[in-house]
């Protein structure tokens, strides 16, 4: 069973997702309680591996209102959990291949907080152009369904 709490609007219009990851993130008590509250946005959010270990980056978290001194940076970078064979994959598959690693979604599994890592490509401007039409004909086709009907 698994909470929604936050989506990354952006993911699938600007990038080409091949595969995903359910991954681990490194919190503090004070940015789980204000996650607790929702107060967390992926939108602008990537993530990269630094010294063999794999980051979330401008993952914006509110400052907990009753936290004081124990509040964290809201943009400070997150570790994420993988083990060895993941992240080796993971660099293979970005130096090989030219993968873009995107923070899809963060939702609560049980009581751990889990991030959905995708794996892509970036769209080119036509791409999405041919995107947005698809989706356009789609609506118009059950529209004149629906009207027959």
């Amino acid at each position: 069973m698994s909470k929604l709490i936050a989506k990354n609007p952006n993911a699938k219009h600007n990038y080409n997702i091949i595969d995903t990851l359910e991954v681990g993130i490194v919190l503090s008590g004070t940015e789980i309680k204000s996650i607790r509250n929702g107060r967390v946005n992926l939108k602008e959010s990537y993530a990269g591996i630094k010294n063999g270990e794999v980051y979330i980056y401008s993952m914006h978290i509110a400052p907990y209102e009753h936290g004081n001194i124990f509040n964290k940076n809201p943009l400070r970078d997150r570790k994420l959990l993988l083990n060895k064979r993941e992240i080796r994959k993971l660099i293979g598959q970005i130096k090989q291949k030219g993968y873009t690693l995107i923070p899809m979604s963060l939702y609560f599994k049980g009581s751990f907080v889990k991030v959905e890592l995708g794996i892509g490509t970036g769209k080119k401007l036509y791409d999405k152009r041919a995107d947005i039409a698809k989706k356009d004909a789609e609506r118009r086709i059950e529209r004149a369904l629906k009207e027959r009907i």
